[in-house]
């Protein structure tokens, strides 16, 4: 939903430059099987790794069975009898079916508990773990406003890869933060070492925006033997390393993405009550002290702020579930593994926000800075900080200009761009150096 009339752009869609920058970093994908020998004797690994695919924020579909004690609007279902698709169907993101969806997929926050819980008779599910499905489009109907990962699934199944076999998706429910998801990562690391097994090899994965942060969550909780085994290479594409500044315009005042019929002070209270959303807040580690990030008439308001905001905002339990969240990955322990960070730039991108005096009820004047139209730049970088902190390899590149792409429209135009620049080192060159390459 945005830019170009895509619904994609709700999602969080990152940066990732060009297909011509992913498909060099999977070793061996011109060769037609795997290999039997290695020079000197050694057996090698499949020439064809399996691939896993972490989506970012509203990056997978979510279903909904109701049993509810009550409704909002007398044209909501109270009652159904089996699932149906609650993120993407476009049917419910219209004026009042709108209010449905809102009170359907909205989360509740215990501050004792430090957790959250749908509503009353609402329970939610993530349909297709293991498949591609999910994630390839957002609308099961398969319209393209909804296309997500499908151009790349498309593209590697050109290059010999078979979907749900050895390239799987690993979706789940991005509106909780990885502390709320702890049966996800036990799913993905039994997922993880079955393909591993059965190609006789590890694996790569593929994380876009807020997967990237889920994905160094799990291997950050995994020992390094069980890393060197299974994980040939993390691919991080538009990595929000350090938070995104729109998400502060999101917990203020509601971001509607620019859709006319879909009020952001409506949609801001689903948007809150999502975990996740607060997660993303920019970090101070990576923000400067006195940088502004939120002006008022009579406050600024900078990374290090966040508990008065939320204050004055009349939202406490942000304050609670960023409290709750920002550990996570805060300190961005190094992953362990051969790293190929991808990031564009030379796109507007928000990086503050001015209100007038009706704060918070009131839609900002947008500061642009740089970055892929919604990862600031200063977060995509921060993978940077690896290099040398890790013995294995760092590979940092970035994209701008003409190579450069909008973090919302590289998932659709990825597939038709196989020609276009490639890394300077491709995983199996770089497997055998204990240093990194950074370009920009």
């Amino acid at each position: 939903m945005a830019r170009r009339q895509r619904i994609t752009a709700l999602c969080s869609l990152s940066s990732l430059l060009q297909l011509g920058l992913l498909l060099p970093l999977l070793p061996g994908l011109c060769g037609g099987t795997p290999l039997e020998q290695c020079p000197g004797g050694r057996s090698c690994g499949p020439a064809r790794p399996p691939v896993v695919l972490v989506p970012g924020d509203l990056g997978n579909q979510l279903e909904a069975k109701l049993d509810k004690p009550s409704v909002v609007h007398y044209i909501c279902y109270k009652k159904t009898d089996t699932f149906f698709t609650l993120w993407l169907n476009l049917e419910l993101l219209v004026p009042v079916a709108i209010d449905c969806w809102i009170d359907n997929i909205r989360l509740i926050y215990n501050r004792t508990t430090h957790s959250t819980m749908s509503p009353p008779g609402v329970d939610i599910r993530v349909p297709g773990f293991g498949q591609t499905y999910p994630l390839e489009y957002l609308d099961p109907s398969k319209r393209t406003v909804g296309m997500y990962f499908f151009t790349i699934v498309e593209a590697l199944e050109g290059w010999g890869y078979t979907r749900d076999d050895d390239v799987r998706g690993a979706p789940y429910d991005w509106r909780k933060a990885p502390n709320e998801n702890k049966e996800y990562f036990l799913a993905l690391q039994k997922m993880i070492e079955e393909m591993s097994k059965k190609a006789g090899g590890p694996v790569v994965l593929i994380a876009h925006s807020m997967g990237n942060m889920y994905t160094l969550y799990f291997l950050n909780q995994q020992p390094q033997a069980w890393k060197d085994h299974y994980i040939k290479a993390f691919i991080c594409l538009g990595a929000p390393w350090a938070g995104v500044a729109k998400t502060l315009r999101v917990i203020i005042s509601g971001d509607n993405n620019r859709i006319p019929v879909i009020s952001p002070l409506k949609i801001r209270s689903q948007q809150r009550s999502a975990v996740s959303t607060a997660w993303l807040l920019p970090y101070a580690h990576s923000w400067p002290k006195d940088q502004v990030l939120v002006q008022t008439p009579s406050t600024n308001y900078t990374a290090q702020d966040y508990k008065r905001l939320f204050s004055d905002i009349g939202f406490e339990d942000g304050w609670s579930m960023r409290q709750d969240t920002e550990p996570l990955v805060e300190d961005l322990t190094p992953p362990g593994v051969a790293i190929h960070c991808l990031f564009g730039s030379g796109v507007e991108t928000s990086e503050a926000f001015r209100y007038s005096d009706k704060f918070p009820d009131v839609e900002p004047t947008v500061v642009s800075g740089d970055g892929d139209g919604t990862v600031n730049l200063r977060s995509a970088v921060q993978c940077k900080r690896w290099v040398g902190k890790q013995k294995q390899p760092v590979i940092a590149e970035g994209a701008s200009g003409e190579r450069t792409r909008e973090h919302v429209v590289e998932l659709y135009d990825c597939g038709l761009h196989q020609d276009r620049a490639v890394l300077p080192l491709r995983l199996e060159d770089a497997e055998g150096q204990g240093d990194a390459a950074v370009t920009d």
